[in-house]
């Protein structure tokens, strides 16, 4: 195996490079408050900032450190535009569902602008236009039946052939008034603000264990017990298993490159299109001179794939239809999750839960999703002003069950085959001394599956190569350096940690005979 050639631009998230905000402690003792929210994201941290609104104590528990998971790796579109929706959702769930959704959405975008100007916070807020358009001809009458079913939804849309693109387009759907920011900036001043209001966050607190009752109890890895009249489980994936929404989530990984642009060659708002891999593009602000190009694409199930072919390819495509764009500067990778029947799942935790509550599945429309999920979440914990919509993002929604049908049914064939299929797979490569410096791969050592990483210095980590969620064979992520699981999306260092779930526990370490092993401690990815 050769070793990769280097991929443009570095290797972090623009968003978190440019706000890395300070570090907050993790829970070392025992405490008990009115809510206890599971994740430090932007679903979690609007849930605990609207709760905190109404006189509740509350406790952030994040596993890593605040937004700095899927939320620190967006492209950061606050609209209410979602690609292709709003045909979908009136053919499969009728014109009532449709303008629900918008109605919805619009709240969270307005909403969103409202805290922003009300905490009087500095994160690039900026109202824009979203643009959902057609590349060619083919996906040009798609474009005109989402004009017309995001209309009769209640949204003020215009279809149109014109945008700000430099590159012609078959058709668009427009939604003026959207808007765009800095998302770290923004939950970085929104925890400030749930300190002052007298909330905890604690970061580096991996949540492994949930009891439900009254009081509920979830525990730490370390140990360290929170009980809370009320839990909210915002990990993205949830992480308990007990109401099986895994099987109603499929992972997406997107790709992103960033490059600079001069502010007058600069397209003016956020465009999106499912044609050419899928894109999406929008700018932020860079400096006086000039804006960020912010290019997303190449979508791909985590752990199949080869993605430093996607980054190539959506770098080429980026200056090939923005020709004045300088060299990619930034690259990062976003994981989304896509519900089986379109509509996230916000509300409680499973049919038989009372106190415990869930917000996941944005489909990669996180920002107005998780400020939905504040609003909505915070309605049903206090019991008021729970909105006309609360029924549509139900999780125990038992009609869309239904229809979710042939979808739950392909995703779990497929799961099934990772599943089957990995463990009658013959690896690539014969032994570890194949394993070229930079990379990774799956092999046998002394029989048994090992993932084994080889650093650019010669020396080796292994780890099991069975994921800790339900055992599928993870692969290696060449672009990111990382393990990734292809049946749920759980992600892994090459020391084993476990970077996202919903796997919990880490991949075992393991020695190779005759091998220099990598120093103890930290991890890639």
């Amino acid at each position: 195996m050769s070793a990769p050639h280097p991929l443009p631009g570095r290797d972090a998230s623009y968003w978190m490079a440019t706000a890395p905000g300070p570090e907050r402690p993790p829970l070392t003792e025992d405490i008990e408050v009115d809510v206890a929210v599971v994740g430090g994201g932007i679903a979690g941290l609007s849930t605990a900032w609207e709760l905190s609104l109404t006189g509740r104590s509350v406790a952030v528990l994040e596993a890593g450190r605040l937004a700095a998971g899927v939320t620190g790796f967006t492209t950061a579109k606050i609209s209410a535009l979602h690609s292709l929706v709003y045909d979908p959702l009136r053919r499969s769930h009728g014109a009532e569902t449709a303008r629900h959704y918008a109605a919805s959405q619009q709240d969270a975008v307005d909403h969103l602008a409202r805290t922003v100007a009300g905490l009087d916070i500095d994160c690039d807020f900026e109202r824009a236009p979203a643009y959902t358009y057609a590349a060619g001809p083919a996906s040009a009458g798609a474009i005109e039946a989402e004009a017309r079913a995001a209309a009769e939804a209640g949204l003020p849309v215009h279809h149109v052939t014109e945008t700000g693109l430099p590159y012609p387009v078959a058709g668009a759907v427009r939604l003026d008034d959207q808007a765009q920011f800095h998302p770290r900036k923004y939950l970085l001043a929104l925890a400030d603000g749930l300190e002052a209001r007298g909330g905890r966050i604690f970061e580096r607190s991996r949540v492994t264990r949930l009891r439900e009752g009254q009081p509920c109890q979830v525990t730490t890895e370390d140990g360290r017990k929170v009980a809370a009249g009320s839990v909210v489980v915002a990990t993205h994936h949830p992480v308990f298993d007990r109401a099986l929404h895994f099987a109603r989530l499929s992972p997406r990984r997107e790709l992103v490159v960033a490059a600079p642009l001069d502010r007058d060659r600069a397209p003016q708002g956020m465009y999106i299109t499912e044609d050419e891999g899928k894109r999406s593009v929008r700018t932020a602000p860079l400096d006086e001179e000039r804006r960020l190009l912010i290019v997303t694409g190449e979508s791909f199930t985590p752990g199949t794939g080869d993605p430093v072919a996607a980054f190539r390819r959506l770098d080429a495509w980026t200056h090939d239809r923005f020709p004045a764009a300088g060299p990619t500067a930034w690259r990062w990778a976003a994981q989304d999750l896509d519900p089986a029947d379109t509509v996230p799942l916000v509300g409680p935790f499973h049919p038989g839960a009372r106190h415990t509550y869930v917000a996941t599945g944005f489909g990669g429309w996180g920002m107005t999703g998780g400020a939905l999920a504040g609003r909505l979440l915070t309605a049903l914990i206090t019991g008021s002003d729970v909105p006309p919509w609360a029924e549509l993002y139900d999780p125990r929604r038992l009609k869309s069950l239904l229809r979710e049908g042939k979808a739950l049914l392909g995703t779990q064939v497929e799961v099934a085959q990772h599943l089957a299929g990995d463990r009658l797979h013959v690896p690539r490569v014969d032994s570890v001394a194949d394993i070229a410096p930079g990379t990774g791969a799956v092999v046998r050592v002394d029989g048994r599956r090992r993932a084994v990483h080889r650093a650019e210095d010669g020396t080796v980590r292994a780890v099991s190569a069975r994921c800790t969620h339900l055992g599928c064979l993870v692969s290696f992520n060449q672009a990111e350096t990382t393990w990734e699981c292809p049946c749920h999306g759980s992600r892994f260092g090459t020391d084993g940690a476990v970077l996202q779930g919903p796997a919990t526990r880490p991949l075992e370490r393991f020695d190779v005979p005759g091998e220099p092993p990598a120093e103890a401690g930290g991890h890639t990815g």
